[in-house]
């Protein structure tokens, strides 16, 4: 006898089936996101008329779904010129970063430059987001504020006011009345969110809304959440430290890996246009251990430095400690400059840090982190005009990057005289002009010739009496 057909549960988040229902999914570890599948049946809706008939694309009108400039411009780099009409933003960052004041003075600039702005607060009162909006002078006349935790109430606020912008904080605090379960379960998200982007797209609103995140800093919710919304903006910081980053990592209308510096400051927030001086040390007496680099974020070259501490340890396992660094990436530099360039590390402690509390992610700094530990092995300390980037394999060769000339152009700007770079990095790209004036290229190959590189400028930079002692 032929078997029953066995009706599968799937995910909706990842689309993981099983033969029967489990509370947690087997593939994105996700409560409460395992759905029955219904049956398959045959197509019996009719076709339905059409409201606006297709057209040709030559012939669309993109004058409505042009960017509006939001009046901050490190906000406008990363959403590739402002907020379009009809979109829908994700603002996700840990509690207390500074999401609520970016968004609230970016409300009073739409607000000031003419357009009319929605703040809804799901976590605060109406009166303590006023107080915020004293201290960081973002009162406007045309910006309104509503403290609601409905879905229906925040659609009557919309329908009441009629604004170009809304800003949603949060929408894990939002619910609706016609769908079970608590705020900020996957059900309660999905509905919300799918009501506010039906109305975007049906009244031109740009919605922003402002999700939590997980403890590994991922969005919390349902990662159906990121494929609705058309942008999702990562805001990132040390609460410890005043610099914020703002980072694209979906965007619709613009470039998916841009950033956005901004310093959080007593009366609100500040965009930094230059952030480069954040991120170096104090270079007028150099000390071991110490590298500068250049990475890209997006467009964006930011000049970064490297710190090393590596000391003898007692303890059987020595440690590996990294701030700011892949630790995988690092343990892989660790092994490269022991079995490719013969520095000593498998009996020592290695510390591995940014400075200014910038995460560097690009594969181009794995120079300016070899050779910050080499100079912290021999205790000699690089150059002050000195920066050095390229991508180092397993092999010990140093690989060409991209952006290259924006890399010394920034370098150049900043004031540094010495790049170690890959070799035949300017002639592949055909542009042998590309160094700045006063700068000295100095090709290299293996981690092995640019850590001699390196310590032969450190020779000749040093001052003469250190160099008579040596002798």
């Amino acid at each position: 006898m032929a078997r029953a057909q066995v009706i599968p549960y799937r995910c909706s988040d990842c689309g993981w089936t099983s033969p029967k229902w489990v509370g947690r999914c087997g593939e994105c570890q996700a409560w409460g996101t395992v759905e029955e599948v219904g049956a398959p049946r045959a197509r019996t809706t009719a076709a339905a008329v059409t409201r606006t008939p297709a057209v040709r694309i030559g012939e669309v009108d993109v004058a409505t779904a042009r960017a509006v400039p939001t009046g901050i411009d490190e906000l406008d780099r990363v959403l590739g010129g402002g907020f379009v009409p009809g979109a829908v933003l994700l603002l996700a960052g840990e509690p207390g970063v500074g999401k609520s004041t970016l968004l609230l003075e970016t409300a009073a600039a739409w607000a000031r430059s003419g357009h009319t702005a929605l703040y809804v607060t799901g976590e605060e009162s109406a009166a303590q987001v006023r107080l915020r909006a004293e201290r960081i002078d973002a009162v406007a006349d045309d910006l309104f504020l509503a403290a609601e935790t409905d879905l229906g109430a925040v659609l009557g606020q919309i329908d009441a006011i009629g604004p170009s912008l809304l800003v949603l904080d949060s929408v894990q605090t939002i619910s609706s009345a016609e769908i079970e379960g608590a705020a900020g379960g996957v059900t309660q998200v999905k509905e919300v969110a799918a009501s506010l982007i039906a109305v975007a797209k049906a009244r031109d609103i740009t919605i922003v809304l402002v999700g939590h995140v997980t403890k590994d800093g991922s969005v919390a919710g349902p990662r159906t959440l990121e494929h609705l919304v058309d942008v999702v903006l990562h805001f990132e910081g040390d609460r410890q430290g005043p610099l914020r980053l703002v980072r694209a990592v979906k965007n619709r209308f613009g470039a998916a890996d841009e950033i956005g510096c901004f310093e959080l400051v007593d009366d609100g927030i500040v965009g930094l246009s230059d952030p480069s001086g954040l991120f170096l040390g104090d270079r007028r007496e150099m000390a071991p251990g110490t590298c500068v680099t250049v990475t890209m974020e997006g467009r964006r070259p930011l000049i970064a430095e490297v710190q090393a501490l590596i000391a003898p340890s007692s303890a059987p396992q020595p440690r590996r400690v990294t701030s700011g660094l892949d630790s995988s990436r690092i343990a892989m530099m660790l092994g490269v400059l022991e079995r490719r360039a013969g520095v000593k590390l498998a009996t020592a402690d290695c510390f591995v840090a940014t400075v200014g509390g910038v995460r560097l992610t690009e594969p181009a700094t794995d120079m300016a982190v070899a050779l910050a530990i080499a100079s912290s092995v021999s205790d000699v300390p690089l150059p002050a005009g000195l920066v050095a980037f390229g991508e180092i394999g397993l092999a010990g060769d140093v690989r060409p990057i991209s952006s290259l000339d924006r890399r010394l152009a920034e370098a150049g700007r900043l004031g540094f005289t010495d790049v170690i770079a890959p070799t035949r990095a300017l002639r592949a790209r055909g542009t042998p002009s590309a160094v700045p004036s006063g700068m000295r290229m100095h090709e290299v190959g293996s981690i092995h010739e640019a850590i001699a590189t390196a310590q032969q400028l450190a020779r000749a930079s040093a001052p003469v009496a250190t160099r008579r002692g040596e002798s």
